[in-house]
C-alpha cells in the first residue's frame, strides 16, 4: 500500500508541475526582497547579489548575459549618504557623458527620461544606448544603461544597470518591476 501511495503522489506531482509553472509565470517573475541604504526593493531572483568593490556601492547584482552577449550586465545601488551625491541633472549629465552615439548626436538628445512617484518617492529614470566608457575603462560599443535617481527621506539613491544592449533589454522588465516595488524605509 505504501508503494502505491508514493507512486500516486509522484504522478500527481508530475501532473501538477506544469500547472504550477504557469501559475508562477502569471503571478510574475520570482523576486528577492532586499533593503540597503534605506529603501526596500525586490530584484529578480536570477540576479545574484555579488560583493561590492567600494563602500558607495550599497548593493550590487550580476545580470546574467543574454544569449549572444559576451559578458554579463550589472545592477548597482549607489548611496553616498543622506542629501549627498548630487542632484538629478548633475547625475544625468554624468551618465550621458559616459555614452557616445554612433551618429555623433549628444547622448542627452537620444536618452529617454521619465519621472514618476512610487510610494512617496520621486523617481527619475533614464534609458540610453550607445558606446559606453566607464571611468578609466575602454569604450564598449552596443551597451545600454537603465538608471534611476530615487529621491526621498534619507536619500537620494542611485540605481544603475549597465551592460551589453541585449542583456539590458532582457533585464528591463525586471528593472521596471524593481522600481515599481520600491518602498521607503519607515
Amino acid at each position: 500500500m505504501q508503494a502505491r501511495s508514493t507512486t500516486a503522489r509522484m504522478r500527481t506531482t508530475r501532473l501538477l508541475a506544469p500547472v504550477l509553472a504557469v501559475l508562477a509565470a502569471v503571478a510574475g517573475a520570482a523576486t528577492i526582497r532586499h533593503e540597503a541604504a534605506g529603501p526596500r526593493f525586490a530584484v529578480p531572483a536570477e540576479w545574484p547579489r555579488v560583493p561590492a568593490p567600494s563602500d558607495v556601492r550599497a548593493a550590487q547584482y550580476r545580470i546574467p548575459r543574454a544569449e549572444g552577449d559576451a559578458k554579463d550586465g550589472e545592477l548597482v545601488l549607489y548611496f553616498f549618504g543622506a542629501n549627498r551625491g548630487g542632484g538629478v541633472e548633475e547625475n544625468l549629465a554624468r551618465w550621458y557623458g559616459q555614452f557616445t552615439q554612433p551618429d555623433g548626436r549628444p547622448t542627452k538628445d537620444v536618452a529617454v527620461r521619465t519621472t514618476r512617484k512610487v510610494r512617496g518617492l520621486e523617481v527619475t529614470v533614464v534609458d540610453v544606448s550607445g558606446t559606453y566608457t566607464a571611468m578609466g575603462g575602454a569604450p564598449a560599443p552596443n551597451h545600454r544603461l537603465l538608471a534611476a535617481i530615487v529621491e526621498g527621506k534619507g536619500g537620494p539613491w542611485f540605481w544603475k544597470a549597465v551592460g551589453p544592449a541585449a542583456t539590458i533589454e532582457a533585464a528591463k522588465p525586471g528593472f521596471e518591476r524593481m522600481i515599481d516595488a520600491l518602498e521607503p524605509h519607515s
